[in-house]
């Protein structure tokens, strides 16, 4: 998949807090992921459905990782021949919030 398969529903900053809630590709199981940015760094990363361990896994991994980080981790990873996976969107989404 190319182009912006995803779409960004609410991009608002706040006292330094920059939050993003956006819907994933309807390729991916997870239906929303939800996260903030602190000085480039991601906190509060959450996704609604999909496989809910290993996305919580995430969330807790990624708990003040830079942006530059997630990208270069999850860019490209690919669940069941979709060309895309919910890690590979929220690479996807932060992509594109930073430009």
């Amino acid at each position: 998949m190319t182009g912006n398969d995803y779409n960004i529903l609410v991009d608002t900053v706040d006292n330094g807090v920059r939050h993003i809630t956006a819907a994933p590709s309807s390729l991916v199981c997870s239906k929303l992921i939800d996260f903030d940015l602190v000085d480039g760094r991601i906190h509060n990363l959450k996704y609604l459905a999909g496989c809910n361990g290993n996305l919580q896994a995430l969330g807790a991994l990624l708990e003040g990782a830079t942006v530059d980080f997630a990208i270069e981790r999850l860019s490209g990873i690919n669940c069941a021949g979709r060309g895309t996976s919910c890690s590979d969107q929220l690479a996807r989404i932060l992509r594109q919030v930073l430009r």
